[in-house]
Parts: structure tokens; C-alpha cells; sequence
């Protein structure tokens, strides 16, 4: 379950809809990561564009990795601003074990950080710069690759 939302997330609403929905599934674990904008080169806050394509496959071959082992995969990522100290992103594994679900988060955030179409912007005195020294260039992309 892919979700995108426009501006900052509802953390305890969608980490509840997530838990509803999955609590009768017999996982015995849940584990979620909440990433939160913060303070930081003087900005105000974050901007996000996303290219909605590629960002499905590339979570749709995570959902079949999870699957693999047991477990489901969820996430909510924000377009446009967020503010400093709002959520812009969400994700959690559902999985029979801890282990699984602890090793599927971590593997999971870190992939996304590398390689998810997510572009960010910083937020400054109402200017939205992009966040070039701390953007990550996607696998395969560019006109030599």
C-alpha cells in the first residue's frame, strides 16, 4: 500500500489506519519508521515533487520482496511543502517475525533514501531551492547511463 498525500501527514491517523487494517492479519510484528523535517541550513521547511510511475514499481517490487518473507509493506510520502518538525514520510512492515521486520524496515529506508523518483526542495524566506548537495542521483538514470 503506496499512499501520497499533498502537504505534511497525519502521523497518528495513518500509523492507526495502518494498524486497523492489519491487526486481525496474525503479523507478530509492526514496525514503523516516521521521518520528520527538521531544523536544518536555515530552512523553513521542505518541498517534494514525485514521479508517480516509477515510484509504484519501484515500491511494487519491494511489496514482492516482503512477500517473499512473509510480511507487507506500507508507506506515505508528502508532495509539495512541509514544515519544520512535520512528517513527510511514513513506512512500516508488517511481518510474522521481528527479525524479518526489523531487518525489511531498515533495508526498506535505506533503498527509498537512494532510490525513490522523490525530488527535494529546501524552503527558504518563501524561495524553494533544490537540495542538490543532499540529493542522491536514481540508478540508471541520466542521459550517459
Amino acid at each position: 500500500m503506496l499512499s501520497l498525500y499533498n502537504g505534511p501527514l497525519n502521523v497518528a491517523e495513518i500509523l492507526k489506519e495502518w494498524y486497523e487494517q492489519e491487526a486481525k492479519s496474525n503479523y507478530g510484528a509492526y514496525i514503523s519508521f516516521v521521518g520528520t523535517v527538521r531544523s536544518e541550513n536555515s530552512i523553513d521547511g521542505l518541498s517534494f515533487d514525485i514521479y508517480e510511475p516509477i515510484l509504484q514499481s519501484w515500491f511494487e517490487a519491494w511489496q514482492a520482496k516482503a512477500k517473499e518473507r512473509g510480511a507487507i509493506i506500507k508507506m506515505a510520502h508528502a508532495r509539495g511543502d512541509v514544515m519544520l518538525h512535520e512528517s513527510s514520510y511514513i513506512s512500516a512492515v508488517f511481518s510474522p517475525k521481528r527479525r524479518v521486520a526489523l531487518d525489511l524496515i531498515d533495508e526498506f529506508v535505506e533503498d527509498f533514501k537512494a532510490s525513490a523518483p522523490i525530488w527535494k526542495y529546501d524552503l527558504r524566506g518563501g524561495d524553494r531551492v533544490y537540495a542538490l548537495d543532499r540529493s542522491t542521483a536514481i540508478k540508471g538514470s541520466g542521459l550517459l547511463s
